[in-house]
């Protein structure tokens, strides 16, 4: 890493290649593992919007691979969350970058 970039600029996040990919739970209690959530909760309940926003926040952030994307998130629930997710910038433009839908969402 040249002595500039900071970790952000580099850090790799996962994109499906189309939202139809992310066919997650709509609802109940979900469990993620401690690989996507460091935190004591790591508990979310669908039906509490605090909880969904802070599930797709930590599987955006944290996924490693594009299987974990699939599993925890949905496509309609990310478009209508979208535009209240607080997500690192790169994290948030690489998303927007493949799928104007969200960037559409984001302005509305």
């Amino acid at each position: 890493m040249n002595a500039g970039a900071r970790y952000a600029h580099l850090r790799p996040y996962m994109v499906p290649k189309s939202l139809s990919e992310l066919a997650g739970p709509t609802s109940g209690i979900v469990n993620l593992p401690l690989s996507l959530d460091w935190s004591q909760q790591r508990r979310y309940d669908l039906s509490i919007d605090k909880d969904r926003r802070c599930l797709y926040e930590a599987v955006i952030r944290e996924a490693m691979n594009v299987s974990e994307l699939r599993r925890f998130l949905d496509a309609g629930l990310l478009l209508h969350r979208w535009p209240s997710l607080w997500l690192p910038v790169r994290a948030k433009s690489l998303w927007q970058e493949r799928f104007p839908q969200l960037r559409c969402a984001a302005a509305a």
